[in-house]
């Protein structure tokens, strides 16, 4: 499977279709037309899509630190 653009890795785009799913499993409107039923496809396929919105945040003081010392 190719990755949309803007994910840089598996365990992000698995991360963020999870979180698409249960938002779809508690109500929320697809995002898209699919003849799927099972939610976590409709969610993958929307963030394929680059329907999802989601954001990087850069990690904080405290990680940058915590990340040097393991060094």
């Amino acid at each position: 499977m190719d990755l949309p653009q803007k994910l840089d890795s598996k365990f992000r785009y698995i991360l963020v279709a999870a979180k698409r799913a249960r938002q779809l499993q508690a109500g929320a409107r697809p995002l898209i037309q699919s003849t799927e039923k099972r939610l976590t496809r409709v969610a993958q396929a929307e963030v394929v899509a680059g329907l999802v919105p989601f954001e990087l945040l850069a990690p904080t003081a405290e990680e940058e630190k915590a990340k040097k010392q393991k060094k």
